[in-house]
Protein backbone atom coordinates (compact mmCIF):
# COMPACT_ATOMS: atom_id res chain seq x y z
CA UNK A 1 0.00 0.00 0.00
CA UNK A 2 1.27 2.98 -0.68
CA UNK A 3 -0.53 6.44 -0.04
CA UNK A 4 2.45 8.63 -1.07
CA UNK A 5 5.34 8.17 -3.39
CA UNK A 6 8.42 10.27 -2.00
CA UNK A 7 9.55 13.12 -4.74
CA UNK A 8 13.48 12.50 -5.69
CA UNK A 9 13.85 16.15 -7.05
CA UNK A 10 14.07 18.51 -4.31
CA UNK A 11 13.06 21.50 -6.90
CA UNK A 12 9.74 19.23 -6.78
CA UNK A 13 9.39 19.21 -3.37
CA UNK A 14 9.10 22.76 -3.14
CA UNK A 15 6.34 23.56 -5.78
CA UNK A 16 3.07 23.71 -5.46
CA UNK A 17 0.99 21.85 -7.82
CA UNK A 18 -2.33 23.47 -7.39
CA UNK A 19 -4.52 22.92 -10.54
CA UNK A 20 -3.49 18.94 -10.56
CA UNK A 21 -4.07 18.45 -7.13
CA UNK A 22 -7.58 20.31 -6.77
CA UNK A 23 -8.88 18.21 -10.16
CA UNK A 24 -7.24 14.91 -8.55
CA UNK A 25 -9.04 15.35 -4.80
CA UNK A 26 -12.29 16.60 -6.68
CA UNK A 27 -12.76 13.87 -9.02
CA UNK A 28 -11.62 11.08 -6.06
CA UNK A 29 -14.41 13.41 -3.96
CA UNK A 30 -17.44 13.42 -6.42
CA UNK A 31 -17.21 9.78 -6.77
CA UNK A 32 -18.30 9.31 -3.07
CA UNK A 33 -21.85 10.60 -3.37
CA UNK A 34 -21.93 9.19 -6.82
CA UNK A 35 -20.97 5.77 -5.50
CA UNK A 36 -23.66 6.04 -2.58
CA UNK A 37 -26.15 7.23 -5.17
CA UNK A 38 -25.24 4.97 -7.11
CA UNK A 39 -25.98 2.11 -4.26
CA UNK A 40 -29.43 3.91 -3.91
CA UNK A 41 -30.52 4.20 -7.22
CA UNK A 42 -30.04 0.14 -7.74
CA UNK A 43 -31.61 -0.74 -4.64
CA UNK A 44 -35.14 1.59 -6.36
CA UNK A 45 -34.97 0.09 -9.72
CA UNK A 46 -33.62 -3.37 -9.82
CA UNK A 47 -36.01 -6.09 -8.49
CA UNK A 48 -35.02 -7.61 -5.40
CA UNK A 49 -34.10 -11.25 -6.96
CA UNK A 50 -32.17 -9.55 -9.56
CA UNK A 51 -30.38 -6.64 -7.46
CA UNK A 52 -27.40 -8.73 -5.94
CA UNK A 53 -26.78 -10.78 -9.08
CA UNK A 54 -26.51 -7.38 -10.28
CA UNK A 55 -24.27 -5.97 -7.72
CA UNK A 56 -22.31 -9.61 -7.10
CA UNK A 57 -21.58 -9.06 -11.25
CA UNK A 58 -20.61 -5.33 -10.57
CA UNK A 59 -18.12 -6.66 -8.02
CA UNK A 60 -16.42 -8.97 -10.71
CA UNK A 61 -16.30 -6.25 -13.28
CA UNK A 62 -14.26 -4.21 -10.92
CA UNK A 63 -12.14 -7.02 -9.96
CA UNK A 64 -11.51 -7.43 -13.39
CA UNK A 65 -10.64 -4.16 -14.04
CA UNK A 66 -7.90 -3.81 -11.46
CA UNK A 67 -6.07 -7.21 -12.60
CA UNK A 68 -6.13 -5.43 -16.20
CA UNK A 69 -4.25 -2.63 -15.00
CA UNK A 70 -1.43 -4.93 -14.11
CA UNK A 71 -1.16 -4.99 -17.67
CA UNK A 72 -1.35 -1.82 -18.83
CA UNK A 73 1.42 0.51 -19.20
CA UNK A 74 1.51 4.08 -17.46
CA UNK A 75 1.14 4.48 -14.15
CA UNK A 76 -2.05 7.23 -14.01
CA UNK A 77 -3.23 4.62 -16.29
CA UNK A 78 -2.85 1.80 -13.60
CA UNK A 79 -4.12 4.24 -10.82
CA UNK A 80 -7.59 5.50 -12.43
CA UNK A 81 -8.15 1.72 -13.45
CA UNK A 82 -7.53 0.85 -9.43
CA UNK A 83 -9.61 3.54 -8.54
CA UNK A 84 -12.73 2.54 -10.55
CA UNK A 85 -12.21 -1.10 -10.54
CA UNK A 86 -12.11 -0.77 -6.49
CA UNK A 87 -15.32 1.85 -6.00
CA UNK A 88 -16.83 -1.25 -8.27
CA UNK A 89 -15.72 -3.88 -6.10
CA UNK A 90 -16.32 -2.29 -2.53
CA UNK A 91 -19.84 -1.24 -3.76
CA UNK A 92 -20.70 -5.00 -5.23
CA UNK A 93 -18.54 -7.36 -3.48
CA UNK A 94 -18.55 -5.95 -0.06
CA UNK A 95 -21.64 -3.14 0.56
CA UNK A 96 -24.10 -5.04 -1.18
CA UNK A 97 -23.21 -8.70 0.02
CA UNK A 98 -23.36 -7.43 3.67
CA UNK A 99 -26.67 -5.98 2.99
CA UNK A 100 -27.89 -9.45 1.56
CA UNK A 101 -26.82 -11.83 4.26
CA UNK A 102 -28.44 -8.75 6.67
CA UNK A 103 -31.52 -9.01 4.97
CA UNK A 104 -31.39 -13.17 4.56
CA UNK A 105 -31.03 -13.41 8.52
CA UNK A 106 -33.40 -10.64 9.51
CA UNK A 107 -30.83 -8.00 10.79
CA UNK A 108 -33.18 -5.01 12.16
CA UNK A 109 -31.88 -0.90 11.10
CA UNK A 110 -31.27 1.29 13.87
CA UNK A 111 -33.90 3.22 14.54
CA UNK A 112 -34.24 6.58 15.95
CA UNK A 113 -37.14 8.67 16.48
CA UNK A 114 -38.76 6.17 13.69
CA UNK A 115 -35.85 7.30 11.25
CA UNK A 116 -33.31 4.85 9.76
CA UNK A 117 -29.96 6.21 10.90
CA UNK A 118 -28.00 2.99 10.18
CA UNK A 119 -28.88 0.69 7.47
CA UNK A 120 -28.50 -3.31 8.48
CA UNK A 121 -25.35 -3.85 6.54
CA UNK A 122 -23.88 -1.53 8.39
CA UNK A 123 -24.60 -2.82 11.63
CA UNK A 124 -22.86 -6.28 11.13
CA UNK A 125 -19.51 -4.24 9.32
CA UNK A 126 -17.54 -4.03 12.70
CA UNK A 127 -18.02 -8.36 12.69
CA UNK A 128 -15.32 -8.25 10.11
CA UNK A 129 -12.85 -6.00 12.02
CA UNK A 130 -10.36 -9.36 12.44
CA UNK A 131 -10.51 -9.66 8.84
CA UNK A 132 -9.16 -6.05 9.02
CA UNK A 133 -6.67 -6.65 11.23
CA UNK A 134 -5.70 -9.83 9.68
CA UNK A 135 -4.74 -7.88 6.54
CA UNK A 136 -3.02 -4.98 8.46
CA UNK A 137 -0.81 -7.57 10.50
CA UNK A 138 0.72 -8.58 6.92
CA UNK A 139 1.33 -5.42 5.76
CA UNK A 140 3.09 -3.84 8.90
CA UNK A 141 5.15 -6.77 9.52
CA UNK A 142 6.10 -8.38 6.21
CA UNK A 143 5.89 -5.24 3.94
CA UNK A 144 7.82 -2.67 3.27
CA UNK A 145 6.15 0.58 2.18
CA UNK A 146 6.54 4.29 1.40
CA UNK A 147 2.81 5.13 3.46
CA UNK A 148 2.92 7.42 5.60
CA UNK A 149 0.63 5.87 8.42
CA UNK A 150 2.14 2.27 8.13
CA UNK A 151 5.41 3.39 8.28
CA UNK A 152 4.94 5.30 11.44
CA UNK A 153 3.56 2.32 12.60
CA UNK A 154 6.47 0.15 11.74
CA UNK A 155 9.27 2.60 13.48
CA UNK A 156 6.46 3.04 16.84
CA UNK A 157 6.70 -1.18 17.23
CA UNK A 158 10.16 -1.76 15.82
CA UNK A 159 12.22 1.05 15.86
CA UNK A 160 16.12 0.72 15.14
CA UNK A 161 14.67 -2.94 14.17
CA UNK A 162 12.87 -1.70 10.89
CA UNK A 163 14.78 -2.24 8.47
CA UNK A 164 15.84 -5.61 9.48
CA UNK A 165 12.28 -7.60 10.32
CA UNK A 166 10.72 -5.30 7.33
CA UNK A 167 13.60 -6.20 4.86
CA UNK A 168 11.30 -5.76 1.28
CA UNK A 169 8.49 -4.60 -0.64
CA UNK A 170 5.39 -6.79 -2.56
CA UNK A 171 5.40 -6.82 -5.90
CA UNK A 172 4.65 -3.18 -7.02
CA UNK A 173 1.54 -3.13 -9.61
CA UNK A 174 0.06 0.38 -9.12
CA UNK A 175 -3.48 -0.89 -9.60
CA UNK A 176 -3.37 -3.26 -7.03
CA UNK A 177 -1.41 -0.89 -4.68
CA UNK A 178 -4.24 1.87 -5.82
CA UNK A 179 -7.63 -0.72 -5.16
CA UNK A 180 -6.10 -2.17 -1.90
CA UNK A 181 -5.37 1.49 -0.60
CA UNK A 182 -9.02 2.82 -1.23
CA UNK A 183 -10.62 -0.41 0.54
CA UNK A 184 -8.43 -0.84 3.26
CA UNK A 185 -8.38 3.04 4.25
CA UNK A 186 -12.49 2.81 3.26
CA UNK A 187 -12.88 -0.32 5.21
CA UNK A 188 -11.25 1.35 8.57
CA UNK A 189 -13.01 4.34 8.63
CA UNK A 190 -16.60 2.29 8.28
CA UNK A 191 -15.36 0.33 11.31
CA UNK A 192 -13.83 3.55 13.01
CA UNK A 193 -17.30 5.08 12.31
CA UNK A 194 -19.47 1.67 13.25
CA UNK A 195 -18.05 2.08 16.35
CA UNK A 196 -17.56 5.62 17.30
CA UNK A 197 -21.67 5.44 16.07
CA UNK A 198 -22.60 2.60 18.88
CA UNK A 199 -23.96 3.58 21.44
CA UNK A 200 -22.50 0.51 23.95
CA UNK A 201 -18.77 1.99 22.68
CA UNK A 202 -19.20 5.91 22.24
CA UNK A 203 -22.46 7.19 20.28
CA UNK A 204 -22.84 9.29 17.57
CA UNK A 205 -22.72 12.71 19.75
CA UNK A 206 -20.14 11.66 22.24
CA UNK A 207 -17.44 14.12 22.43
CA UNK A 208 -14.95 11.70 21.42
CA UNK A 209 -16.75 10.95 18.23
CA UNK A 210 -16.39 14.17 17.90
CA UNK A 211 -12.91 15.06 18.36
CA UNK A 212 -12.27 11.93 16.00
CA UNK A 213 -14.59 13.96 13.19
CA UNK A 214 -12.15 17.07 14.07
CA UNK A 215 -9.10 15.57 14.09
CA UNK A 216 -9.44 13.89 10.86
CA UNK A 217 -10.72 17.09 9.09
CA UNK A 218 -7.55 18.72 10.23
CA UNK A 219 -5.41 15.69 9.21
CA UNK A 220 -7.56 15.82 6.02
CA UNK A 221 -5.82 19.18 5.37
CA UNK A 222 -2.18 18.32 6.36
CA UNK A 223 -2.67 15.60 3.72
CA UNK A 224 -4.02 17.87 1.05
CA UNK A 225 -0.68 20.09 1.55
CA UNK A 226 1.14 17.04 1.39
CA UNK A 227 -0.80 16.62 -1.98
CA UNK A 228 0.23 19.76 -3.16
CA UNK A 229 4.00 19.09 -3.46
CA UNK A 230 3.02 15.74 -5.57
CA UNK A 231 3.98 16.30 -9.32
CA UNK A 232 3.19 12.83 -11.16
CA UNK A 233 -0.64 12.85 -12.09
CA UNK A 234 -0.54 9.01 -10.63
CA UNK A 235 1.10 9.71 -7.22
CA UNK A 236 -1.51 12.93 -7.16
CA UNK A 237 -4.24 10.47 -7.39
CA UNK A 238 -3.16 8.19 -5.23
CA UNK A 239 -2.51 10.46 -2.83
CA UNK A 240 -5.93 12.23 -3.08
CA UNK A 241 -7.97 8.57 -2.24
CA UNK A 242 -6.29 8.85 1.13
CA UNK A 243 -7.03 12.62 1.38
CA UNK A 244 -10.85 12.77 0.39
CA UNK A 245 -11.38 9.08 2.43
CA UNK A 246 -9.94 10.80 4.93
CA UNK A 247 -12.00 13.74 5.17
CA UNK A 248 -15.50 12.40 4.15
CA UNK A 249 -15.12 10.93 7.57
CA UNK A 250 -16.00 14.06 8.97
CA UNK A 251 -18.52 14.37 6.49
CA UNK A 252 -20.58 11.17 7.39
CA UNK A 253 -20.30 12.91 11.11
CA UNK A 254 -21.63 15.73 10.37
CA UNK A 255 -24.42 13.92 8.31
CA UNK A 256 -25.37 11.62 11.22
CA UNK A 257 -25.80 14.38 13.25
CA UNK A 258 -28.11 16.41 11.27
CA UNK A 259 -25.38 19.07 10.77
CA UNK A 260 -26.39 19.40 6.92
CA UNK A 261 -28.72 17.26 4.12
CA UNK A 262 -26.78 14.40 3.06
CA UNK A 263 -28.78 14.44 -0.85
CA UNK A 264 -27.22 11.42 -2.26
CA UNK A 265 -29.11 9.02 0.79
CA UNK A 266 -31.97 10.39 -1.51
CA UNK A 267 -31.04 11.35 -4.91
CA UNK A 268 -34.20 11.03 -6.57
CA UNK A 269 -35.27 13.82 -4.19
CA UNK A 270 -32.27 15.54 -5.16
CA UNK A 271 -31.98 14.95 -8.90
CA UNK A 272 -30.82 18.70 -10.28
CA UNK A 273 -27.69 18.47 -7.32
CA UNK A 274 -27.07 15.19 -8.33
CA UNK A 275 -26.43 15.70 -11.63
CA UNK A 276 -24.59 18.95 -10.83
CA UNK A 277 -22.23 16.35 -9.54
CA UNK A 278 -22.06 14.00 -11.92
CA UNK A 279 -21.65 16.75 -14.75
CA UNK A 280 -18.48 18.12 -12.08
CA UNK A 281 -17.10 14.47 -12.50
CA UNK A 282 -17.10 14.04 -15.57
CA UNK A 283 -15.49 17.33 -16.49
CA UNK A 284 -12.65 16.86 -13.64
CA UNK A 285 -12.14 12.92 -15.09
CA UNK A 286 -11.60 14.66 -18.79
CA UNK A 287 -9.45 17.53 -17.79
CA UNK A 288 -7.35 14.54 -15.13
CA UNK A 289 -7.06 12.40 -18.36
CA UNK A 290 -6.28 15.56 -20.93
CA UNK A 291 -3.72 16.57 -18.68
CA UNK A 292 -1.91 13.50 -18.17
CA UNK A 293 -1.56 12.51 -21.50
CA UNK A 294 -0.55 16.10 -22.12
CA UNK A 295 2.69 15.52 -19.68
CA UNK A 296 2.97 12.10 -21.63
CA UNK A 297 3.53 13.75 -24.48
CA UNK A 298 5.98 16.17 -23.57
CA UNK A 299 8.08 13.56 -21.97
Amino acid sequence: MSTLEKESNPQSRQRRYWGKTLISFLVVLCSMPLGHAMMILMEHFIPGPALHGCAFAMGAVGLGIVITGVFVKGDTKQTLLGLIGGLLFWTGWVEFLLQYYAARYGVQPEIVNGEVVTKPEYLIMPATFGFWMLIMTVYIFSVKTDCYFITWIQKRIFGRRKDEIVTRPLTRHTSITTFMELNMMMWACYLLLMFCYDPRFLGDHHPVTLIIGAGCLIGAVFMFIKQLRIASWGANIRMAIATVIVFWTPVEIMGRINLFNEIWVAPLEHITEMVIILAAFLILAACLIYGALRRKRQQ
